[in-house]
């Protein structure tokens, strides 16, 4: 049997880095790409059949050219992942962080879309693969003092709900994947408590059934489920209320 093609943005840290690890070890042929040369280079030490792709996703060109050359050496992907994503406290009054929300928006909307573009006809053709964004259960409703990442991650949820319709009867599937907390950098600074958190190899593995499954929308672990359906039912006015005084994750964090 042929080993599954499997291309991921956001692969040097993270849950981009741990599903890597976990398709890697499944024997699968790996493109991968991040902004960090580093961490890229340390990953093709660990797995040296994968390829790496030092660019930032918001790099039209540099992604056409890397997911061409993923095609020519390996064939149409059987799977590819949009796991690049950037989280950091905003707040708008603040003039600082208008660039701030810019580069969430950039990175965690036009990202997956730059990511998945080079990719789209040619799977069309072969009438195969998944293309899996990875959304939030933070794109559910507005979080304060997380405009940016709430308003990029439900930016995503429709995106990927708009291309999967598109995509329909193609014989591509379309996974939108959203998590609770994970152990990752992201969340390393957040200043509250994490309920349900799982550990990044743990969210890969699941995630990684998910996108065998074909599954079209996935949150976990399934208390976060349970709790975004119950956060999407909550009439606005006992949601402010609830949640204006909840805590904030820190502003002026590196992108």
């Amino acid at each position: 049997m042929a080993a599954l093609r499997v291309f991921i943005t956001g692969a040097s840290s993270g849950l981009g880095a741990a599903l890597a690890r976990h398709y890697a070890l499944q024997g699968a042929q790996l493109g991968l790409v991040a902004r960090s040369a580093d961490r890229l280079a340390a990953l093709a030490k660990e797995f040296p059949g994968c390829v790496i792709y030092t660019l930032d996703v918001r790099e039209q060109a540099a992604m056409q050219a890397a997911a061409a050359d993923f095609i020519a050496r390996f064939g149409v992907p059987d799977v590819v992942i949009a796991a690049a994503g950037i989280s950091v406290g905003t707040l708008t009054e603040h003039a600082a962080d208008l660039e701030v929300f810019q580069a969430v928006m950039d990175t965690n909307v036009i990202g997956m879309v730059t990511t998945f573009q080079p990719f789209v006809a040619a799977m069309r053709h072969a009438r195969s693969g998944v293309l899996a964004g990875i959304a939030s259960v933070a794109g559910i409703r507005g979080l304060p003092g997380g405009a940016a990442y709430s308003a990029s991650k439900a930016a995503v949820i429709s995106y990927l709900e708009s291309l999967r319709v598109e995509l329909h009867n193609s014989g591509v599937a379309v996974s939108t994947v959203s998590p609770g907390y994970i152990v990752t950098p992201m969340t390393a600074v957040n200043p509250y408590p994490m309920p349900f958190i799982l550990q990044a190899d743990v969210a890969a593995a699941k995630i990684a059934r998910a996108i065998t499954q074909r599954r079209r929308y996935v949150t976990l672990p399934w208390q976060m489920a349970l709790v975004a359906w119950t956060l999407g039912l909550l009439p606005r006015v006992l949601y402010d209320r609830l949640f204006c005084r909840a805590p904030r994750k820190p502003r002026n964090l590196p992108l």
